[in-house]
């Protein structure tokens, strides 16, 4: 694939990551076998109060092409299809959930040095239909992602983002939520050799004049170990360590209280992840 702005998707990714990703207050468990001709399995479970939840994944890679299955536990099986590189810079996704027959879609993408486009419909009737596109380059990126529903003739997204992004510093702005909400966000990577970041993200509601904001850092105390922590201004706070005791297994504990109502039970949530 050609080397760009990316897609819509990837404006503010690497901030949202070190601000939300991992940190959970569920109990989850996942195991992952590969069998002699590539077939992958992952049966996974994950127990949310006094709820259990399950499904089983399986991926087969086939030169370009990648199938993924998930089955879960009310029996929805949710078929996506990968086929890469049907031209340069070209992917092209099937998916569709059985038994709902309206949850076809066919998203075609392309990605460019100066661009990166993104495009679906759906298999219905009248469909919804997608389009989110990015140009720019590997420094500065100016997208937006709209969509319209052909059934009521309504566009029932439109947002927009800029963002700037430099060896050590990534800035952006997103218009989302129809233009109603304003997140800027800005992430600064202190020191690659620890990935020691530091990351804010301050979000506007114009329609309610509220405002959210969430700082986080991160620090790896070793190659394998990892620090997270965050806190917003409703005064909660999170924290999680994250160590990978052997390649692609993880072993995550993450923990979340309420620093204005200090006599609440703290959350506590742990995912394990073990791959071949």
């Amino acid at each position: 694939m050609a080397t760009g702005p990316g897609l819509y998707s990837d404006i503010a990714k690497k901030t949202r990551d070190l601000l939300y990703r991992d940190y959970q207050t569920d109990h989850k468990f996942s195991v992952s076998t590969v069998a002699a001709n590539g077939l992958a399995i992952t049966p996974s479970a994950t127990k949310k109060g006094e709820l259990l939840l399950g499904d089983v994944n399986a991926q087969w890679k086939n030169n370009s092409v990648t199938t993924d299955l998930k089955l879960d536990i009310k029996s929805n099986l949710c078929t996506t299809i990968t086929i890469d590189e049907l031209a340069p810079g070209l992917k092209t996704i099937l998916s569709f959930v059985v038994p709902d027959q309206k949850s076809g879609k066919v998203e075609v993408q392309y990605f460019h040095e100066n661009a990166g486009i993104s495009t679906s419909i759906g298999l219905a009737a009248k469909p919804l239909v997608n389009f989110s596109g990015v140009v720019g380059n590997n420094i500065v990126a100016l997208g937006t992602d709209i969509s319209f529903d052909t059934s009521t003739g309504n566009f029932t997204k439109y947002n927009a983002g800029l963002s700037f992004s430099f060896a050590d510093l990534i800035a952006s702005f997103v218009l989302n939520d129809k233009f109603d909400t304003l997140t800027a966000s800005y992430m600064h990577i202190v020191s690659p050799l620890t990935k020691t970041a530091v990351g804010a993200e301050l979000t506007h509601r114009f329609s309610s004049n509220e405002n959210t904001l969430t700082i986080g850092t991160q620090h790896a105390l070793d190659p394998l170990t990892s620090l997270k922590a965050r806190v917003n201004n409703s005064g909660i706070a999170s924290a999680l360590i994250q160590h990978a005791w052997r390649p692609k297994s993880l072993v995550t504990i993450s923990g979340e209280v309420d620093t204005k109502a200090i006599e609440k039970s703290a959350k506590v949530g742990i995912a394990v992840a073990l791959k071949p």
